[in-house]
């Protein structure tokens, strides 16, 4: 125990070495410019900056790098509340609420809420690491392939409660993204699925451009729509910032719950923050007495995920420290600079010095701490200028909008094709939000499902279907279950007590006949894709078809019923939030932000980035927000000498020619 505590304290006083603690002040301005700016992501900044730790030693390495990866949800969340944007992929689910709630002129309030849950998270994860470290190597090697296979398929299951009463859909959704994420190559026979002879698809598709595209785009047609600012009340003097710090000590329950799963999902491999924010986001809607009002404005919707972020870090160190296995991508990386640092993850992490390096371990600890710590007090200190971006005019905050979703597409694989997937993604997610489907079960399969696929072929090749009886899947499978039906027979119990009551309307009686309306249109077409998906999936093996046909099958079965559902229960008309505007100037300005969304992709393909970013800005401020020449001016300038110092002069991001240059 003494020693524990003489490397708990070695590990304190080597983060405070001046070299040390001023290349974490490093990592923190660039972890907090990267959580900001979409697409960019922690995994791609510490990829950018592995190189710069070679002549540095191991505490000065890790505390630069983990001090920048520490940063980046916390800041990921800001854009996400101010802008719909997801800074980070891991930051999406922040959006759901956070973002409504600045809509609500609550921006302060969220911001407010989400930096102190943040921090809470952080913490939580910097003692779980310090204690848990010495103690989980049992735990993590009990599970076996078929049991992370069922807790992907029980991860997909607590989100499909987002779905509130229809989880029908959400399930549906989840089965897509499992589905999505099989494009590409298949990992062991090499075969070639669903990639219809594009090149840029034997990757799969990524996860940036599809958030990007589900949530970024929708959020900039309705801004586009409303013609108003992002926030449709005035933030005021920024009351509300202390509010929220309030609110996460109110919910601390909540914010430490959520915190702890954050965690201890991370130490599985492949669960990171892109899945413990949904799964935190999920138990903070069962967890609701009134679920009503999530995806309204609720402050929970942002402590629990806020939480879940910044804890997550800390469960996907145990098992990158304890047994050299990465839990997510950003870990993957991290073994790298343990690689160039000559350092072997394992049991010399876990042991005192001199014999081991458990006074490195415990600096990873301090430097999670510190380095959340020093962010929050610097978000706060620039909250109130944060916040008033909400009250900028929407038609000066669009084109900026629109240059980061092409830009943080694109940057993630320097790939242009991702700039269509963001088109592809953003037009279903626009549809899907019309239609009342949920999108996070879509990105949540997309982030299971290289695991699920993993583990369930693995299951299958190593035990037959007797892994089917194992007593740990049996009891998740239960768990599953019971996280399906569990909310439907509560919603129908207090919907027969409510009518029996009479505090609530009696439910309208079925109409007979066929109802084939827009809802039923689109549920027909997402049958008819998965069936077209299944009927490709025939010559693919047994090795590359098994996932898609166990996903796809039950999905498709589903989507059938949902299908029945649709054309024999007409679904309810429900506002729109558009009452104020009459119907005519809603399809015109949407027709019109529609066509300079396409504008814009057009001009960067045919010009370049360079030359469209500039061009675009300024002609959609004076021809379409018909700012004056001032304001377009100086908008057009500071916007292109922050792209170009950034991306060109700093990054060094290598953007494709223009169109337009190969005919010359």
């Amino acid at each position: 125990m003494v020693e524990m505590f003489s490397a708990l304290s070695s590990g304190l006083v080597q983060v405070f070495n001046w070299s040390t603690f001023s290349l974490m002040m490093i990592g923190i301005g660039v972890g907090f410019v990267v959580g900001i700016l979409p697409g960019l992501g922690g995994p791609t900044a510490m990829a950018l900056m592995l190189p710069f730790v070679f002549k540095m030693n191991a505490v000065e390495a890790f505390a630069f790098l983990l001090g920048m990866t520490a940063v980046t949800a916390t800041t990921g969340d800001i854009t996400s509340v101010l802008f719909g944007v997801p800074g980070e992929p891991t930051t999406a689910s922040t959006i759901v609420d956070g973002h409504s709630m600045a809509r609500n002129g609550e921006a302060g309030r969220a911001l407010g809420a989400v930096l102190m849950s943040s921090l809470v998270g952080a913490i939580f994860a910097a003692m779980a690491l310090a204690v848990a470290i010495p103690i989980i190597r049992p735990l993590v090697l009990s599970f076996g392939s078929p049991e992370f296979f069922m807790l992907a398929l029980l991860g997909i299951s607590f989100v499909a409660s987002l779905s509130g009463e229809d989880q029908l859909k959400g399930i549906i959704a989840g089965g897509i993204g499992l589905l999505l994420a099989t494009i590409g190559l298949d990992p062991i026979s090499g075969i070639q699925r669903y990639t219809f002879g594009q090149l840029f698809l034997w990757d799969g598709i990524g996860l940036v451009p599809i958030t990007i595209g589900f949530y970024a785009i929708p959020e900039t047609i309705e801004l586009a729509v409303l013609g108003t600012s992002i926030a449709k009340q005035e933030v005021g003097k920024l009351g509300g910032v202390l509010e929220g710090v309030k609110d996460t000590f109110r919910q601390l329950w909540l914010v430490l719950r959520c915190s702890a799963l954050g965690c201890f999902v991370a130490i599985i491999p492949g669960m990171g923050a892109a899945t413990t924010q949904w799964l935190a986001y999920a138990h903070a809607v069962q967890s609701s007495p009134n679920k009503e009002n999530f995806g309204k404005g609720d402050v929970r919707g942002v402590l629990g995920p806020g939480a879940a972020n910044n804890s997550t870090l800390g469960g996907s160190l145990i098992t990158t420290i304890a047994f050299g296995v990465p839990a997510s991508v950003t870990m993957a990386i991290l073994l790298g600079a343990f690689i160039i640092q000559g350092i072997v993850p394992g049991p010399d992490m876990l042991i005192p010095p001199p014999k081991g390096k458990l006074d490195l371990t415990f600096s990873f600890v301090w430097v999670i701490i510190l380095s959340n710590m020093i962010t929050v007090a610097i978000c706060f200190l620039f909250l109130k200028p944060l916040a008033k971006v909400t009250q900028v005019r929407g038609g000066i905050i669009i084109p900026l909008i629109l240059v980061l979703i092409y830009l943080g597409a694109y940057a993630e694989k320097n790939a242009f094709a991702d700039m269509v997937v963001v088109l592809v993604f953003g037009a279903l997610g626009w549809v899907m939000e019309k239609m009342e489907w949920p999108r996070p079960p879509v990105l949540l399969g997309l982030v299971l499902g290289p695991l699920a696929e993993n583990r369930l072929f693995l299951s299958t090749d190593n035990y037959g279907l007797s892994w089917t009886s194992r007593p740990g899947v049996i009891i998740i499978f239960a768990i599953t279950l019971f996280g399906i039906l569990y909310p439907v027979f509560k919603s129908r119990k207090e919907r027969r007590l409510a009518n029996a009551t009479g505090s609530a309307p009696t439910e309208t009686a079925r109409h007979g006949g066929i109802h084939f309306g827009p809802a039923a249109l689109f549920t027909l077409i997402v049958a008819a894709t998965i069936a077209v998906a299944l009927f490709e999936s025939r010559n693919f093996g047994f090795r590359a078809g098994l996932f898609p046909w166990v996903i796809g099958i039950p999905t498709l079965l589903l989507a059938l019923v949902q299908l029945a559902k649709d054309v024999t229960r007409p679904k309810e008309a429900r506002e729109s939030g558009h009452e104020a505007i009459s119907p005519a100037a809603v399809r015109r300005r949407t027709v019109s932000i529609l066509g300079w969304i396409l504008g814009c992709f057009l001009a960067i393909w045919l010009l370049g980035f360079s030359y469209a970013v500039p061009l675009f800005i300024f002609i959609y401020l004076k021809l379409e927000a018909r700012e004056g020449w001032l304001m377009t001016i100086a908008v057009t300038f500071f916007s292109w000498l922050f792209f170009y110092m950034l991306f060109e002069r700093m990054l060094n991001v290598p953007f494709p020619d223009p169109l337009l240059l190969s005919f010359f």
